[in-house]
Order: structure tokens, then sequence, then C-alpha cells
């Protein structure tokens, strides 16, 4: 192995979280370390590219890049596969316009998640499969952009089949609903209304409503029309963590709260979090947020 390729192979251990992890990342925010060591790992590919060029490409390759169950992926922004050590069979096609089976344009969803602020280790989930297999799985993957050696722009990448939900997935997904409906309106509305192109994942809604309780973006239904007072809702033993959220946004840009709710198929009660912002629509104050899963930290 050449010198250049044996550099950019350590980065990338080192990015897997093998000794220690690079600077530059910060991992502090996630729940679980999957996914800390997930995004290491891209990050530390994506930084071996940027650092040695054709070099660390080349490295990638030689490496194959997998750690365990993570593999990544190099793609250029116009959907070319350049490389992928999880499925090789993709590498020379574009997949600019390929959909899963939910009708998400993945790529397109990457390219934005890229630019958003709010989503720094651009986050998109989507179905996919896993090699080898044919069922579709849910997929968590996170991406980082790199200057390929031709010059081209491109973005590196590597996903968690059957994640965990961390608290932080909804904070990027409330957090950038907010900046496209206070960029855009009403549109912004319609957008994420669309389960294909919204702020939507898996069993994650996210839905806004007035501080009079109407619901302008419901969390349970494609029709806003419906009425649906969520200030009103209590959860299993009787909380109100949707009136209570709302009254500390009083004095807060933003607020979790936690509450109770009845697990899938099961009669025990589990722990659900809530995540509220504070935003404006037409000059009216609107409350945009979603639920997830409380995380079970190890």
């Amino acid at each position: 192995m050449r010198t250049g390729q044996a550099i950019g192979l350590a980065a990338m251990l080192l990015g897997a979280g093998c000794g220690r992890p690079p600077s530059g990342v910060d991992v502090s925010v996630y729940d679980y370390r999957d996914t800390r060591d997930l995004v290491r790992f891209v990050h530390g590919v994506a930084e071996a590219i940027r650092r040695d060029g054709a070099g660390g490409l080349e490295a990638l390759r030689s490496g194959r890049g997998t750690r365990g169950e993570f593999y990544v992926y190099v793609y250029d922004r116009a959907g070319e596969c350049l490389f992928h050590a999880g499925m090789p069979e993709l590498e020379r096609q574009n997949l600019a316009e390929v959909r899963d089976v939910e009708g998400k344009p993945v790529q397109r969803l990457v390219l934005e998640a890229l630019e958003d602020p709010e989503n720094p280790h651009g986050w998109v989930h989507y179905t996919w499969w896993e090699p080898g297999k044919f069922y579709p799985v849910p997929k968590s993957s996170c991406h980082f952009r790199v200057t390929l050696p031709d010059g081209r722009e491109g973005f590196v990448g590597g996903g968690l089949d059957h994640p965990h939900e961390e608290r932080e997935f909804i904070r990027v997904a409330v957090d950038g609903a907010v900046r496209r409906i206070e960029a855009t309106g009403r549109a912004a509305l319609a957008a994420l209304a669309d389960p294909a192109l919204g702020g939507s994942y898996r069993e994650v809604r996210v839905f806004a409503f007035r501080p009079d309780g109407r619901v302008l973006l419901s969390p349970v239904l494609g029709d806003s029309r419906i009425g649906l007072d969520l200030t009103a809702c209590r959860d299993e033993v009787g909380h109100r963590p949707f009136q209570r959220a709302v009254q500390q946004l009083e004095e807060a840009e933003s607020v979790w709260q936690i509450f109770m709710a009845r697990a899938r198929g099961e009669r025990q009660l589990v722990k659900k979090v809530l995540y509220l912002r504070k935003a404006e629509l037409e000059g009216e104050p609107l409350y945009v947020g979603a639920v997830t899963d409380l995380p079970r930290t190890p």
C-alpha cells in the first residue's frame, strides 16, 4: 500500500472510532453510540478525501469503506455514484431520479440537507435495502460535502438500517420546517404536508398549530380542516404536554416535553418526547413541533 493510501485509510479508521476521534465533528448531541460512531466514520472518510484528493479516494477503494455494519458511498452533485462500499453495482450509475418506495427523491433530499444550516450532519431519512437482501428497511444517513479529485463537488454518506430515533433527528426536522415556513409561508406548509418532500419520516410527523389550538399541519391526518385542538389533548396519565409546552414558549424559543403513550401492540406505557418551536406565519404566532420516542440511553 502506498503512503497516500495508508494515510487515507488511517484517517478513515480514526473516523470510525478506532483511536482518538477526529477534530471538527461534534457528536455530543446524539444519545446512541451507533449514531455517534457512524458520524465519526463518515466524517473521517470525507476528511481523508478533502485532504488527500485522489489518494484519499484510492485508499477508500482499497479499504472498501466499511466498518462493521457501516459502509460509505460517494456521489457527485449530479447524482453519479463514484463509489459504494455496500452496493458496488451502483457505481458509475446516475441515481439523481431514483425514489424510495414511499416516493422520496433521495438524492434531492441529500442535496437539500447539505444546504440546510439546521442540519449540520446532512441527515436524510428514507427506505432502502440491505446489501444482499431484498426487503425494504428504514434508513437514516448522514452526509458531508467534499470536493472530488477532478474538481467536481460531491458528498460522502453512510447510514444506519433500523436506526434508533434520536432527539436530534426531530430537532433537525422541526427547526428546518420553521426556517422554511418563515421563508416561504403557506407554500412551506404544503410542501411539509407531502410525505415525499416534507419533514416526516417513519412515525414522525412535523405539525403546526396556532396559539388557539387550530391545526394548520396535522400530525395524524392529511387534512387540517378537521378540528383538532392539540393544547387540549392529554397523554395516558392525564397530562397536557402541548399546553405545557406552549406555556413554556412564552419565555423560550424551543422546549422539550416528555409524556406517556401506549406502545404499539403492547399494554405498557412508554415515554415519548415532544419538541416544539415558536415561529411566525403571516404576522401571527405559530407553533411547530414533532414527537418521537424518548431515547433509552444505555
